[in-house]
């Protein structure tokens, strides 16, 4: 069986190994198992057209939303795995997810919300099979790849430090974030991450195997001891929008459940109205088109990042930055894109957190098959996944973001052509908290620099169209306001 794997995969060809492989696949799952728990927060207490909440926003429809939201981010995964042979993993969009709930579904019924998804993604999979979305990673810049995979390592570092409270936005003040509350860390669950944080910095010092792994186990442990002695309350009480407790976890509690198997159920799969966005009365045709766009720019543009920066990261990208069978993964990721519309659970794309499982190890599309596996279960195992808390698997990002980093050095910053557009991209992925606005930015000013430089001709004709949609995303409120 072993020697299958290997064959199948390119294990050994890429350096790997099976145990490899599979503990990289578990740390990319513990890494973002979040989004079975957040998913339905998101989507199920979210207010629609009418000011109801979407599902009607009471029992079981959280649990349901939670279920599909793990059976499609396992399936998807395993398909990954088994057909593009990449240490990939994917679920629910989030950010996507917000916008969809918040941005769109506001405005109209989710099932015409999710047709929209689905529309998105079947636009994009025509992309990838007419060559384009290939055509278009191929002309970008390797070294502007380089950033896109910098400013990723930057923005998940920041997504780390957000999600287990060691930052926190700050209600008044110069800065719009600071230290955890008014400049101090609060509460058991912050130390618990930095507990976390310092076992895996010492366990990569020592260059021991498994150090991301070990130390989200160790960091559970102790927050389920710390949980036990002093029955810590969660960080957010219910509400629209929730309030924020400090020094409350920042998700999952970590208790032992009593049961830790549940019957799921997907009621919600099917429930989407292709075009039904186009047929509202209180939503223009031009709307409807440009919250399309801002779905199709975002999906198509968040994931080329998030394929750039694993490539850079497992070594699997060449000299120009492109990755074998780009074809495939683009395809899958597609097919992500309106399964999750389909399933009404929004668009599922490819996750950055799969750098945590390549950090660890992780070069195949094993890994990606064993982080699915771990999805499915947890259609059934929900309760047991809820021990492990934002604070405990949160410091692999930060260990994963320190790792992308280091290719900052690969940049040429005596190229001003390069060097602006590098940094743009690098510090607008954590700044905006989005990863196709450093991309859309960093792709605009290296063209117009060029163009400045009268070097324009170097410049790939697809970036020259691709800039002009990213005008066009940047511009689309105004757009909108215009033509309402």
């Amino acid at each position: 069986m072993t020697k299958f794997l290997d064959s199948y995969f390119k294990i050994s060809q890429r350096g790997s190994s099976v145990s490899t492989e599979i503990r990289g696949g578990l740390v990319t799952f513990f890494t973002m198992a979040y989004i079975v728990a957040l998913n339905p927060i998101i989507l199920a207490y979210s207010p629609d057209a009418n000011g109801q909440f979407l599902f009607g926003g009471a029992a079981p429809a959280p649990a349901m939303v939670a279920a599909t939201t793990a059976l499609i981010a396992g399936l998807l995964t395993i398909l990954m795995g088994s057909v593009a042979n990449y240490p990939l993993a994917l679920a629910t969009g989030l950010g996507l997810n917000t916008f969809v709930a918040v941005g769109i579904a506001s405005k109209m019924t989710w099932a015409a919300a999710m047709g929209l998804v689905v529309l998105e993604g079947l636009i994009i999979l025509v992309l990838v099979l007419t060559g384009f979305r290939v055509a278009v990673f191929k002309a970008v810049p390797a070294q502007i790849k380089i950033a896109i995979s910098v400013g990723i390592g930057l923005f998940i570092a920041l997504i780390g430090l957000v999600d287990a409270g060691f930052v926190r936005k700050t209600a008044s003040g110069p800065v719009p974030v600071g230290l955890g509350v008014n400049g101090n860390l609060v509460g058991w669950p912050t130390v618990v991450f930095v507990f976390g944080l310092i076992l895996m910095i010492g366990l990569m010092v020592r260059k021991v195997k498994g150090a991301i792994l070990i130390g989200i186990v160790g960091a559970t442990v102790v927050a389920v001891v710390v949980q036990k002695m002093y029955n810590i309350a969660p960080g957010f009480t219910a509400g629209n929008p929730p309030k924020i407790v400090d020094g409350g976890w920042g998700l999952n509690i970590p208790n032992v459940p009593t049961d830790i198997v549940a019957t799921p159920k997907f009621d919600f799969t099917g429930q989407f109205d292709l075009f039904g966005a186009f047929q509202l009365d209180n939503v223009t045709l031009i709307a409807a088109i440009l919250l399309l766009f801002t779905l199709l720019l975002s999906d198509f543009f968040d994931t080329v990042g998030t394929v750039t920066a694993i490539g850079h990261e497992a070594g699997l990208a060449d000299k120009d930055g492109n990755v074998d069978d780009i074809q495939k993964i683009l395809l899958v990721d597609s097919l992500a894109a309106a399964a999750g519309g389909a399933a009404g659970i929004s668009s599922n794309t490819s996750y950055i957190e799969s750098a945590s499982g390549v950090g660890e190890g992780a070069r195949t599309g094993l890994a990606s098959i064993v982080t699915g596996i771990c999805f499915l279960l947890t259609t059934f195992l929900a309760p047991l996944v809820a021990i492990i808390p934002y604070e405990a698997a949160t410091p692999a990002l930060i260990i994963v973001g320190f790792l992308m980093m280091t290719q900052i050095k690969n940049i040429d910053w005596d190229d001003l052509g390069i060097a602006i557009p590098a940094f743009l991209t690098i510090i607008l992925m954590p700044f905006t908290y989005n990863i196709s606005v450093g991309i859309g930015a960093g792709f605009i000013t290296h063209v117009l620099i060029r163009v400045f430089q009268g070097r324009g001709k170097e410049v790939h004709a697809l970036l020259y169209f691709v800039s002009g949609l990213f005008m066009i995303y940047f511009l689309s409120s105004p757009i909108n306001n215009w033509t309402a």
